[in-house]
């Protein structure tokens, strides 16, 4: 689609203010129902169209992404647009700058419509942990669209931006990409900048982007990608144009089905599961079966190591620094009455109780007690170690295959509400996206099918994980099996 609506622009079919503008309609039709943004940034983004119609008046040559519109996950800084991270806690918080990938899109030209829902700092797998509104699924608005980049996820789904931007910790991009029917792609740790993201669990988190196409992510990748000396977790990889390796042939291609994650696996995903491994065989991959035995401790590790990170990033939301501050003003009478002194850690607690939703608190709660003397060894450490076998296990298949190829999800989008009392159910919808985020591989999530259910064709995806900065090869794979003729 960027492709398309660039030769568009080129040849002056449409402008980018008029395509800017028809974006904007679009969100006022649909966005009551379906819930994907926070924020609109109508005058910033005509500035933008303004600015890349100008360029192509003056025959000036413009990039892939000039006047393109796309959308943001309101936990990635712009400046002078409110960030809430979809927690009350921060929702008077205008940012004062721009995180080093907006830096990069701006720089590009690239038109942004708006902010994005998630769950609330991005913990959850369904956007229902907003403290703002829940996002709908546009195949079915009564179920969910994913977590926690469902916002950006929807937004594209639903034709509200062209492409968009979200984070994956343990599989926030691929599964909302999976249950909206979009491609996501989830980068290695490194090769996207993480300044200007509200972290949630530093050694995890990773920015990437949403698309209709594998070439659609290519594109925003490129731009997005690269060393940063904000962020020495960035790698020391050459830039490149990801869009040039889409070749359309994976021929010879090595790609292996891990047996440990189509145990218990639904029957109607499995199917279609099948049906994409048949496919890709077709285009000339060869597939072979392969064994990760450490992955069954996946999960367990990752609901160790990821809490822990959140209660330490989070400790900074005090209410002193910046956002919200609340002086619970019953405590303070009862205190005056009382003749008692209110102490700074009050008031840190009462900006908590009220910022901070029920998700937020139990994972801090967990994290602070992985953490706490005593158990540090016995938890936190051993996961630590426990990671480390998982890494190995990756090691060990990608020198026998090129890919390793699983379902996204264990099931489709569920209905809203239905696992909302049972936080251990929910957590299992990230059961074959964690490893990824674990061991710092590319990953990326695809549409294969549907399975109709309540009159609704709702969408399977199916997820490719790469060796170590290997996204070149995991975007051509996908988007030889979007393109091949078999």
């Amino acid at each position: 689609m960027i492709k398309e609506f660039h030769e568009k622009l080129v040849n002056k079919e449409i402008t980018s203010v008029q395509l800017t503008e028809r974006y904007f309609e679009i969100i006022r039709e649909k966005d009551d129902k379906l819930g994907a943004y926070l924020t609109l940034t109508e005058k910033l983004a005509l500035e933008q169209a303004r600015f890349v119609d100008e360029k192509i008046s003056r025959g000036e040559k413009i990039g892939l992404l000039a006047g393109i519109p796309c959308a943001i996950k309101d936990n990635i800084c712009v400046d002078d647009v409110r960030v809430t991270a979809g927690s009350k806690i921060l929702d008077n918080y205008i940012s004062p700058y721009d995180a080093t990938i907006i830096t990069r899109l701006k720089k590009a030209g690239a038109v942004i419509l708006g902010k994005t829902n998630l769950d609330e700092f991005a913990m959850g797998s369904s956007t229902e942990n907003s403290a703002y509104q829940v996002t709908k699924n546009p195949n079915d608005i009564n179920r969910v669209a994913g977590g926690s980049s469902g916002g950006s996820a929807a937004a594209v789904a639903a034709g509200e931006a062209i492409w968009s931007l979200g984070s994956d910790t343990g599989g926030s991009i691929r599964q909302p990409a999976s249950f909206c029917g979009v491609v996501g792609l989830k980068p290695t740790y490194g090769r996207v900048s993480r300044y200007g993201l509200i972290a949630m669990a530093s050694s995890l988190d990773q920015i990437g982007p949403f698309g209709k196409t594998a070439e659609d992510c290519a594109i925003v990748l490129s731009c997005i990608s690269g060393q940063d000396k904000m962020d020495a977790t960035t790698a020391q990889s050459a830039d490149k144009r990801y869009e040039d390796y889409l070749v359309g042939d994976i021929s010879g291609k090595k790609i292996g089905v891990p047996k440990e994650y189509l145990e218990n696996l639904d029957g109607e995903i499995k199917n279609i599961f099948e049906k994409s491994i048949e496919r890709f065989k077709s285009l000339g991959a060869e597939i072979v079966q392969i064994s990760l035995p450490h992955s069954a401790y996946a999960l367990a590790t990752y609901y160790v190591i990821m809490p822990s990170e959140v209660s330490s990033n989070l400790a900074r939301f005090d209410g002193i620094r910046y956002g919200l501050r609340i002086n619970d003003e019953s405590k303070t009478k009862f205190a005056q009455e009382n003749s008692m002194d209110r102490s700074l850690l009050e008031t840190y607690m009462d900006t908590r109780e009220f910022g901070f939703g029920a998700e937020v608190k139990r994972r801090i709660m967990l994290g602070t007690y992985t953490l706490s003397s005593g158990y540090y060894d016995a938890y936190y450490l051993k996961a630590q170690k426990v990671r480390t076998l998982i890494r190995k296990d990756f090691e060990d298949a990608f020198e026998k295959v090129d890919f390793i190829y699983s379902p996204t999800a264990p099931e489709v989008a569920f209905k809203s509400g239905e696992k909302n009392q049972d936080p251990l159910k929910m957590y299992l919808s990230d059961i074959y996206t964690v490893t990824a985020n674990l061991t710092g591989v590319p990953a990326i999530s695809f549409p294969i099918g549907t399975i109709n259910k309540d009159g609704a064709d709702l969408s399977v995806g199916g997820q490719l994980m790469g060796k170590w900065f290997d996204e070149e090869g995991l975007l051509n794979a996908v988007h030889t099996f979007e393109v091949g003729i078999i």
